[in-house]
């Protein structure tokens, strides 16, 4: 019997600002990490969110912190208990210090899912180090992933996936200095992030090969013609990811909207405050091979104000602009359960 799997990311504004050490909800009235936002009005928010999604897994972007005194899988589970979600069973891989994880929260019982990271010349596993010539000086230089990515093997019946939670960064300067001292700090870091799209590259190539249904979900901070420095490198790390030249390409109907053109009407997954104005942007991604195309896809950006189903019910369109700056990215599939 065929089934309908809803798959999503979703990145959480400061989800761990929400839960003490023990992994409790707070869900008081004071401050989240939210502006102007408690933890009470964002918890409500989410709950409602996360109920609506009534997905079968959840890639959490910045998902509550695992440390020495504080665990993602306890928040999560109890996040899940509080709102009665399907989704109650919560996995990790490599953590990092960033009190930002990538975390999958998933229903036990229609998945199985299992940390599965991989290694290979072209590609090391995401919790080590990755030779690249940043600065084109014919020199080789050692990159790390700050949040690496979740790889999963996922299991729906008989369908086994390769799933990949990303979480890229490229911090902007701040502070004091020049322009130029800014600018070349600014330049550094997106050549970071390009080099650790060409490493996830690596890894989409390897998984490739088997032919097996592969998704790489999350959140990218990147995308076409996001900002100047797309011109100054001529492409952008979704891009990189998404596959280049002779590469076995990578689909997601959003990034290709907006690649082509930028006079064209552009979708958008997050919305920041900019001044005495928001800026809408493309940041989050569901890419697919051709596998998952195969089995019916169906992307959705629940955002409050471009999504018709998220516009007309007033308290979902308050409860996504509450919960978090970013809005979730669903991927709805055919497969075979039994």
């Amino acid at each position: 019997m065929s089934e309908t799997l809803r798959l999503v990311t979703y990145n959480v504004e400061w989800f761990d600002n929400l839960f003490n050490d023990a992994g409790q909800l707070i869900d008081d009235k004071g401050w989240s990490g939210r502006w102007d936002v408690t933890r009470a009005a964002q918890t409500a928010a989410l709950g409602y969110v996360f109920q609506a999604l009534d997905a079968d897994a959840v890639m959490v972007i910045e998902a509550p912190d695992t440390s020495r005194s504080r665990s993602t899988v306890t928040a999560l589970k109890t996040f899940a208990t509080r709102f009665g979600l399907r989704a109650r069973a919560a996995l990790t891989g490599y953590t990092n210090d960033t009190q930002q994880e990538v975390a999958l929260l998933y229903d036990p019982d229609r998945l199985t899912a299992t940390h599965d990271p991989l290694d290979s010349p072209a590609a090391p596993r995401f919790d080590r180090r990755f030779a690249v010539d940043l600065d084109l000086d014919g020199h080789a230089e050692a990159i790390t992933w700050s949040k690496p990515p979740l790889e999963v093997t996922l299991a729906a019946g008989d369908t086994v996936f390769h799933l990949i939670g990303v979480h890229a960064k490229s911090k902007a300067a701040h502070g004091r200095g020049s322009p130029d001292h800014l600018m070349r700090i600014n330049i550094a870091n997106r050549r970071k992030q390009l080099a650790q799209c060409v490493w996830l590259r690596g890894r989409v190539d390897q998984l490739l090969a088997d032919g097996r249904p592969l998704i790489v979900m999350g959140d990218f901070n990147d995308g076409p013609g996001l900002d100047e420095f797309e011109a100054l490198f001529g492409r952008s790390g979704v891009e990189i990811v998404l596959g280049e030249g002779d590469a076995i390409p990578l689909h997601d109907p959003h990034a290709r909207l907006a690649l082509a053109g930028r006079i064209s009407a552009q979708p958008a997954t997050a919305r920041f405050k900019h001044g005495s104005a928001y800026l809408s942007v493309l940041l989050d991604y569901i890419m697919v091979n051709d596998a998952v195309r195969r089995m019916q896809p169906r992307w959705k950006i629940w955002h409050p104000f471009d999504t018709p189903d998220c516009f007309e019910n007033p308290p979902l369109r308050e409860a996504l602009l509450t919960a978090s700056d970013h809005f979730p990215v669903a991927l709805d599939l055919v497969v075979g359960l039994e």
